[in-house]
């Protein structure tokens, strides 16, 4: 996983008004499939939940965890992910809406210099 500058910059404006944050990717109808933002700990994943990743983004004390539904995640399991931000109004719930721009996922596949290291 990876994040744009754009997305880091955002993240950055975000956990000073709203503390440590957290992403979730559900994969359903209503959101889009749009990587929902939400205070750390506010949205409840679930046990078929998987967290891809523990984002860095530079000065955020703490990493971003970044979860996906079990079922989302079985179809994306062979692409590398990068978090980005366009304008564009984002889910009512999903943190960054009230800015008037939305976080999405810019997908490709991994190349087989990827794939060799998420397998050894």
């Amino acid at each position: 996983m990876a994040l744009t500058d754009t997305a880091a910059a955002l993240l950055r404006t975000l956990r000073e008004r709203h503390g440590p944050l957290m992403f979730h990717q559900s994969g359903g109808c209503c959101d889009g499939s749009a990587p929902m933002c939400y205070p750390a700990g506010e949205f409840r994943t679930g046990g078929s939940d998987v967290r891809l990743g523990r984002l860095a983004v530079a000065g955020v004390p703490e990493t971003v965890d970044f979860w996906m539904s079990g079922e989302q995640f079985a179809r994306w399991r062979h692409t590398h992910l990068t978090v980005d931000v366009v304008p564009g109004r984002g889910s009512g719930f999903s943190l960054e809406a009230p800015e008037g721009v939305r976080f999405l996922i810019r997908s490709r596949l991994f190349t087989d210099e990827e794939r060799a290291r998420l397998d050894g």
